[in-house]
């Protein structure tokens, strides 16, 4: 009787185990890639890793100059304190010309006079003689390119006017330069001059450009000038300063 009773044990028990086998998931078949264990992140290329790098070093770099930009001009418009007194030669350096600052924004002052600024050039030929072009009106080319224009480019309304400006605010009615910043306005006024010069009349030969300014008021409202034009309140003929050769 035992044999009979251990025989069905064991049939019972191999249903159970074919039972779980039926009823258990598909076997999974292993690569030996995977047998070796996870693979790892892919690196990618060197080529764009040092675009990356580069990108970040752009980056850094504009926020530097950035920050470094709005420290210098703060201490350019702040009041007077120790730190912008010390270091007013790298303020300056860094603010003019390009990056000056005033309260005209808030406190508007319209210019009352209007300034007709004349520039005319020389050259020494191969024979010796001296020879001296007429007078071009750059404001009035100026003017031309302002008229009629729906969006007029603010370099052609302001950048000979304010050099002007801040040449006659460093050297009054005096054309020696007294101090860095002088001289600085000096060679400012001087390179636009020629670069205008050089714009409007192609091919033109001069080694020296020499700047005249008549001052005249601008009528009040209502003032009835007539035919007349007005009369110029100041005419200032400046010397001849040497410039870059110009048309060879």
């Amino acid at each position: 009787m035992g044999k009979p009773g251990w025989d069905v044990s064991i049939r019972e028990s191999a249903g159970v185990k074919e039972l779980h086998q039926s009823y258990s998931d598909p076997p999974v078949e292993q690569h030996p890639d995977e047998a070796d264990g996870p693979v790892g992140p892919h690196e990618p290329p060197l080529g764009v890793r040092a675009l990356k790098a580069g990108v970040h070093t752009v980056v850094a770099l504009c926020l530097v100059t950035a920050l470094v930009h709005i420290v210098l001009v703060f201490l350019h418009v702040a009041p007077s304190n120790p730190v912008s007194r010390r270091y007013s030669s790298q303020v300056n350096a860094w603010v003019y010309p390009l990056f000056e600052q005033n309260w005209r924004l808030f406190a508007p002052d319209p210019d009352s006079f209007n300034r007709q600024i004349l520039a005319r050039t020389a050259y020494t030929d191969s024979k010796g003689s001296v020879r001296v072009s007429p007078w071009l009106d750059l404001a009035a080319v100026d003017n031309a390119a302002v008229d009629h224009d729906v969006f007029p480019s603010h370099t052609s309304q302001n950048l000979l006017r304010r050099a002007w400006t801040s040449y006659v605010e460093t050297h009054g009615g005096s054309d020696t330069a007294r101090s860095e910043r002088a001289v600085m306005l000096q060679q400012y006024l001087r390179n636009i001059a020629a670069d205008r010069v050089a714009a409007h009349k192609a091919g033109v030969t001069f080694d020296f450009i020499q700047l005249r300014v008549v001052t005249v008021p601008v009528p009040a409202p209502g003032t009835a000038t007539g035919n007349r034009p007005p009369t110029p309140t100041e005419t200032r003929l400046l010397p001849w300063w040497k410039v870059t050769s110009h048309g060879k």
